[in-house]
Formats: C-alpha cells, structure tokens, sequence
C-alpha cells in the first residue's frame, strides 16, 4: 500500500517535461519575471513604497516558481519518439561510404 502511493507520487513529482515544455517553461518564466519586475517598479516608483515594491517582486517570484517549475500537463504535450534499441549491425556499418572533402573522394568503411 505504502509502496503504491509512493509511486504514485514519484510520477507526479518527477519532473519529466518534453523539449517544447522546456522552451515553454523558459519564455514563460523570462516574461513573468521581466512583467513583475517591470510591475514592482513602477508601482513602488509612483508610491515611493519600496516595501511594496519588494512585496510585489517577492510575490510575482514565487508565482513564477509555481507556473515553471512543477511539472504541469502542458509541457508534457509533444513527448519524444525514441528509436528502438537496435540488436545488431546497423546499415552504415555494413554499406560503403563516400566522403567528398576538398573534391576529394575518401572511401570510409
């Protein structure tokens, strides 16, 4: 029983994201960050608050931490397709190759 939850748990925490979810997770947190930061500075510019304005950024940081950093559905959407595991010779051991370098032909074996 015990052994059963905690996989279940392992799978939701285990933070395997597809490379499209890395990008996603990169240009959403870049542009929270630069909107917060932008957001906390001018609101503490015009109240002359700097408290508030450290509360703002603090606040729009974690925010930012909980969008990116689980490892939510959407950035699981394109999963990698990954050749089987070949068990043998592969067909460029096998076959001859012609390498053209400098109008040079090179055989490769």
């Amino acid at each position: 029983m015990a052994e059963q939850l905690l996989d279940q748990v392992r799978d939701v925490v285990d933070g395997q994201i597809d490379f499209e979810g890395q990008k996603l997770a990169e240009v959403l947190a870049t542009g929270l960050l630069a909107a917060v930061g932008a957001v906390s500075f001018l609101v503490g510019f015009f109240l002359q608050d700097i408290v508030l304005a450290l509360r703002i950024g603090l606040a729009g940081t974690a925010l930012t931490f909980l969008v990116v950093v689980p490892p939510w559905p959407f950035f699981k959407r394109n999963p990698v397709q990954w050749l089987p595991v070949g068990g043998g010779e592969s067909a460029t051991t096998t076959t001859q190759q012609n390498l053209v370098i400098d109008e040079k032909l090179l055989e490769k074996r």
